[in-house]
């Protein structure tokens, strides 16, 4: 091979090297940018004390429920989610289940709409979102970072909340093999099994609150009236998701089937209300993801 020929022979080979090395680069950069959003989120004062908070309330609801009980009475309760701490004395185990139910309706959501309502509006309003867009960064690939980073933040939170209950539950009462709401008795290793896939399915659960967080975001300038507008919007979606008149609607709220994880505690498994629980969360996830998407892309970033 000629010495000319050897120089083409390698330019084509450097000229197909260019991509899979361009790909190379996307790629690192697209998980460096994930990590230092983690980073970033995970480190803030505000994100530890809500974990803090998440975590103190197995802690006090175990504790109640020692207290209430230590005279040798049961603690009440009927069917559904919450039914679940009239069990706790008889295993620990259902206190993961309890707290999940008891912090799934006001304190998970808060948390997320918290963190999904800062992710833009509190970099527009500290001026770092306009260093954040320059390249190779780009404003989709920027939002798509921080809603993954919000939905490991829902992830975290949601086994914080379980792993913290079963702590607890393991501390101040016995463990062993569970009842389920069926009545029929399952090995303990298949109760932690289904505490798992429970707190997967809670924080599945939040995609609709994250994605709306994060619309509500790029809204506005400010952090704080992006978080207490989604905040704001839980609790009035949940207030009227109790209001019977309005019958015909609630299955449409994106709380409305929060608690159907109680069904995963069900032998047979009922499936038809988790079902149309992740449905829903999908179809908020894809309409205030795209809405968001949509104003952010054509959002005139001065700050």
């Amino acid at each position: 091979m000629s010495q000319a020929e050897e120089i083409a022979f390698q330019g084509r080979g450097e000229r197909r090297d260019q991509p899979r090395t361009a790909r190379s680069r996307r790629t690192t950069f697209r998980a460096t940018l994930f990590r230092n959003e983690l980073h970033t989120t995970f480190r803030r004062w505000r994100t530890l004390a809500l974990l803090a908070v998440l975590a103190a309330v197995p802690i006090l609801v175990g504790i109640a429920v020692k207290i209430e009980t230590s005279d040798g009475s049961s603690t009440g309760g009927g069917g559904g989610g919450p039914a679940f701490i009239s069990q706790i004395t008889n295993n620990g185990l259902f206190l993961v289940f309890t707290a999940l139910a008891a912090t799934l309706p006001f304190f998970l959501p808060m948390s997320i709409g918290v963190i999904a309502g800062d992710a833009i509006a509190g970099e527009a309003n500290a001026g770092t979102l306009r260093y954040l867009l320059v390249a190779p960064a780009g404003r989709t690939r920027l939002l798509l970072t921080k809603y993954a980073t919000v939905m490991t933040f829902c992830l975290v939170a949601t086994l914080v909340v379980a792993l913290s209950a079963l702590t607890v539950g393991a501390v101040l009462f016995p463990l062993g093999d569970l009842t389920t709401i069926s009545g029929t008795r399952i090995a303990f290793t298949e109760g932690l099994g289904r505490a798992l896939l429970i707190a997967l399915v809670v924080a599945a659960s939040l995609t609709g609150v994250a994605a709306l967080g994060l619309f509500v975001s790029t809204l506005t300038n400010s952090g704080i009236a992006a978080m207490a507008t989604t905040v704001g919007l839980l609790i009035t979606v949940q207030i009227l998701d109790q209001i019977p008149q309005l019958h015909a609607l609630q299955p449409y709220f994106f709380s409305h089937y929060w608690l159907s994880f109680a069904d995963l505690m069900r032998e047979p498994v009922y499936w038809d209300d988790l079902v149309k629980n992740l449905g829903l969360q999908a179809l908020y996830a894809a309409v205030f993801g795209s809405a968001a998407w949509a104003r952010f892309t054509a959002k005139d970033i001065t700050a």
